[in-house]
């Protein structure tokens, strides 16, 4: 950095005798190293939106597949009503009576 700033006060009187020329310069050598750039990273460029778009596709096929299938609605109409499920089916019950024993 420093041998920059040397470099420029040593060409300072070039540089404010001829600003049209150094600008012409600047644009032309800025220009040009964007365009050698901007040339060399295309193909990462195309590689990143590739990507991009290939993942974009897995997520969207993930979400058809994590969508629940849609049920028929019932006939009957079940207002206010619970449906419980036992985990182990239940035996009999302590107080029904077998036969005609008492409880």
């Amino acid at each position: 950095m420093h041998d920059l700033i040397a470099f420029l006060e040593a060409n300072s009187a070039l540089v404010l005798a001829n600003p049209a020329v150094f600008a012409t310069f600047a644009v032309l050598f800025g220009g040009g190293g964007f365009l050698v750039g901007r040339y060399l990273l295309t193909e990462r460029i195309a590689n990143l939106e590739s990507r991009i778009a290939r993942r974009d596709e897995e997520i969207a096929d993930q979400k058809g597949k994590q969508k629940a299938p849609k049920r028929e609605p019932s006939m009957v109409p079940l207002i206010g009503a619970i449906a419980i499920y036992p985990s182990e089916p239940v035996a009999q019950l302590p107080a029904q009576r077998k036969g005609n024993q008492p409880v």
